[in-house]
C-alpha cells in the first residue's frame, strides 16, 4: 500500500524554500497580539534596507567653511574687478576731459590772437620805421609779454633759412652765389601757440636759380 503523505521536506523545493509565516493573533501563553501598522517596518530594517539612509549631503566642518570661503573669494574678485573697471573708466574720462579743456583753451588764445593781428602788425611797422617812441614803446613791450604768458611765439627775422612750412614767400629774388634760400625781409612776422602756427612769417626770399 502506498501512502499519498508527504513530510516537509517534500513540500518544497530547492528553489523554492520553505517559509513560515506566524498568523496566529493570540501568543502562545494565550494573550491578544498587537497589530504592528500596515506597511511599517522597524528602524532598524529601514537603515539596513536604504543605502543613502547614511549619507548627509550638506557640508559640515571643514568642508562647509571651505566653501563659504571659496564663495567670498568669489565675490570679493567680482567686486574688485567691478572697481577696476570703474577706475579705467574715470582715468579715461578724466584724460578725455583735461585734453578737450587744453585744445579749448588753445583755441581761445588763437581766436583772441587772430583778432589782434591787424592791431600787431601795426605795431611792429611803427617799430620798424621807428615811430614807435614815447609810452608807446612801453605799451608795446607790456602787449608782447602777456602774449607770451599765453604761449604766443612772433618769429621771423632777416637771414634764417627760409622754410615753407612756416614761411610765406611773398617775393623772390635770385643770387648766383646764394647757397639755399634765406630770408632777406620780413613783411609781416609769423605767430605761433607753442608748435602750431597760427600765421605764417610773410617774407622777402633770396637764393639761388
Amino acid at each position: 500500500m502506498t501512502s499519498d503523505a508527504q513530510g516537509p521536506e517534500e513540500l518544497g523545493s530547492e528553489d523554492q524554500p520553505f517559509h513560515f509565516t506566524d498568523k496566529r493573533k493570540v501568543t502562545p501563553e494565550g494573550q491578544p497580539k498587537e497589530a504592528a501598522p500596515e506597511g511599517a517596518g522597524s528602524a532598524g530594517d529601514d537603515a539596513e534596507n536604504d543605502p543613502l539612509a547614511g549619507l548627509d549631503f550638506e557640508p559640515t566642518g571643514e568642508a562647509g567653511d571651505d566653501a563659504a570661503l571659496l564663495a567670498a573669494q568669489s565675490e570679493a574678485a567680482a567686486h574688485l574687478d567691478a572697481l577696476q573697471r570703474e577706475r579705467a573708466s574715470f582715468t579715461n574720462y578724466r584724460n578725455r576731459s583735461l585734453r578737450d579743456q587744453e585744445a579749448a583753451r588753445v583755441k581761445g588764445v588763437e581766436d583772441v590772437l587772430a583778432a589782434l593781428l591787424p592791431v600787431l602788425d601795426d605795431i611792429d611797422r611803427a617799430r620798424q620805421h621807428g615811430e614807435l617812441d614815447g609810452p608807446f614803446v612801453a605799451i608795446s613791450d607790456k602787449l608782447d609779454a602777456s602774449l607770451a604768458k599765453f604761449g604766443i611765439e612772433r618769429y621771423g627775422v632777416v637771414g634764417e633759412e627760409f622754410d615753407p612750412n612756416v614761411h610765406e614767400a611773398l617775393m623772390h629774388q635770385v643770387d648766383p652765389q646764394a647757397t639755399s634760400a634765406t630770408v632777406n625781409m620780413v613783411i609781416e612776422p609769423g605767430y605761433r601757440i607753442g608748435e602750431k602756427v597760427v600765421r605764417a612769417a610773410r617774407v622777402s626770399v633770396v637764393g639761388p636759380e
